[in-house]
């Protein structure tokens, strides 16, 4: 090995040792600034995102839980035509002040009792006092108050003894070998060997999938009527009718529902403590089916399963050819070929609405959160002016006023930019895919812009959760579903829950099952006792109307795009 000289080692020292210079100080200065300033826009952006999920979870636990729009205000000013063509500086007209005096509104009380049966009470004197303190003489009737109330008699328990006679001939008991014997007619027991009654089962359920009480609190209901019915009988009770009677019912309603064209589907969680080879705090699922609002009958089906897997979908749905509403879970889009799903605008709409609702009140004008929501407003506004259409007339009218509204929605979507994790992300990512779902709504009247009615028919059941918070068993799941189909499509055909259970428990022991199509909720035969009456303040009010006159929905949409998204009217 040759041996460095210490001169040579000097050299190579000071050329590994050489300062930078002025230049590559400058280019590492930048690197640093750049990834300084890369790193501190994905910090701002990951701030942004969790400001606006803080905010949304804030809204969510403490704001109102209602999706009413907060610029409704931006929506009307579309029709004042009247500011907008004022010219302020013309003298104001002279004109004659004419008093107006607000009528009072009568008979509402009156309206109200309508359906109440009516006790008179008389309070009269009797002849001895009714003389004149002044001269003595009878004084005469001139006249009757009348006060109003309303008497609530509660539930009476009674102890029901069906005593059936029997009679034997006594000539043929001391004459002949054999003895004919008659039993009077009575009514077959609902549980062998059991107290249950007809009128005892519907008010239990009643009590608990109409009212949400557990059965723990009806059994502390009855005792202080001392009556000692505890929960675990009751709930025997209610299986064994869910599975013996009302499971024909429930079949017949499902199959009559899959034969409509339009159906309307959602589902929510449930618990079911003993579920074989499951854990107590492993979720199940409740699913809802029902009929759209153009079905000659109302529908509501309930389902349990374990899992919120497609294939409990695909079976019920088996044979069913027509749209289903759905809120854009993927299981309902992996059916067969015969099925066309139709996306929820309702679903559209909420991250907007969540976006819109967490910018602060200075930024919300002019914001995409604000014009998507308008958008959107305009859309169910469309809707709300066709609602009274027929189907035919109602696919007429979106096809010319609401296809280019939602055309519109969807080009600007798709020149928008965002995080993918962020609340615009979200809004439009759900736009871009489910927007050939939401577009469906195009091909058939009588579909519906959501699907809320398959929303507003499930939350009795998230409603009723709260209370009982579990099942114990999937038998007791099962049996649920089958009173809560029962009692939700009997208060869609407005009869009385209670009244009509009740009425089924008494008829379907003895009935037959080609005679069961007697029994449905829109049946003619029904007694009037399970029939709500139909009173003025039970009736739904007629929908305001927001377009007066022909062509103001276009001359609407006009002006709308001129003053919120272009400069002039397309």
């Amino acid at each position: 090995m040759q041996l460095l000289r210490f001169n040579d080692i000097i050299i190579n020292m000071e050329t590994v040792i050489q300062p930078p210079t002025i230049d590559q100080n400058i280019e590492s200065l930048k690197a640093i600034i750049e990834s300084q300033a890369a790193q501190i826009a994905k910090m701002e952006a990951l701030i942004k995102h969790y400001e606006e999920r803080f905010k949304l979870e804030q809204r969510r636990r403490f704001g109102s839980s209602s999706e009413a729009s907060p610029n409704q205000i931006r929506f009307e000013e579309l029709f004042n035509e009247a500011e907008d063509q004022a010219d302020p500086t013309l003298p104001e007209p002279t004109y004659d002040q004419a008093t107006y005096k607000r009528k009072k509104r009568i008979g509402k009380r009156k309206d109200d009792l309508s359906a109440l049966p009516v006790e008179r009470v008389e309070y009269e004197l009797a002849e001895s006092e009714r003389a004149c303190p002044e001269c003595g003489e009878i004084m005469g009737d001139i006249g009757v108050t009348v006060r109003d109330e309303l008497e609530i008699i509660p539930a009476r328990v009674v102890h029901k003894e069906h005593a059936v006679h029997a009679y034997a001939c006594a000539n043929c008991n001391k004459n002949n070998d054999r003895t004919p014997v008659t039993r009077a007619e009575s009514p077959m027991p609902l549980i062998p060997g059991s107290l249950a009654s007809p009128s005892a089962v519907a008010h239990i359920a009643s009590q608990k999938f109409v009212n949400g009480i557990p059965l723990y609190r009806s059994e502390r209901g009855l005792s202080y009527d001392g009556v000692e019915l505890s929960r675990q009988t009751m709930a025997n009770w209610l299986i064994y009718c869910a599975r013996n009677y009302l499971m024909v019912i429930y079949t017949l309603l499902a199959s009559i529902l899959l034969k409509g064209d339009v159906i309307h589907a959602d589902e929510t969680s449930v618990q079911v403590l003993r579920e074989p080879g499951r854990k107590a705090q492993t979720k199940s699922y409740e699913w809802l089916y029902r009929t759209g609002r153009c079905s000659e009958h109302p529908i509501v089906i309930y389902e349990y399963h374990e899992t919120r897997q497609h294939e409990h979908a695909k079976n019920f749905l088996e044979g069913f050819k027509g749209f289903i509403h759905a809120d854009g879970y993927q299981a309902y889009h992996n059916l067969s070929a015969d099925v066309t799903v139709v996306g929820c605008w309702s679903h559209a709409r909420r991250p907007w609405e969540n976006l819109y609702k967490t910018l602060p009140e200075d930024k919300r004008d002019g914001s995409n959160a604000e014009r998507g929501l308008v958008y959107c407003n305009l859309l169910f506004a469309l809707e709300d002016e066709f609602r009274d259409l027929g189907p035919e007339e109602r696919l007429k009218k979106r096809l010319e006023f609401s296809k280019p509204v939602s055309d519109d929605f969807f080009n600007w979507v798709d020149s928008l930019g965002a995080l993918p994790k962020s609340l615009l992300g979200d809004a439009i990512t759900y736009m871009r895919n489910q927007r050939k779902y939401l577009e469906n709504i195009y091909l058939d009247g009588r579909l519906e812009i959501s699907n809320n009615a398959a929303e507003r028919s499930i939350k009795p059941f998230v409603q009723g959760r709260k209370q009982w918070l579990f099942s114990c068993t999937p038998n007791g799941a099962k049996s649920s579903s089958i009173y809560y189909s029962i009692f939700e499509t009997a208060k869609e055909n407005r009869l009385n829950p209670y009244q009509y259970v009740k009425y089924l428990l008494e008829s379907l022991p003895s009935a037959k099952l080609s005679g069961l199509e007697s029994l449905l909720p829109w049946s003619k035969s029904l007694p009037d006792c399970c029939r709500v009456p139909d009173t003025p303040s039970n009736t739904r009010p007629k929908r305001r109307k927001l377009y007066n006159e022909k062509g103001r929905l276009h001359q609407a949409l006009l002006k709308l795009r001129e003053k919120y998204f272009d400069k002039t009217p397309k």
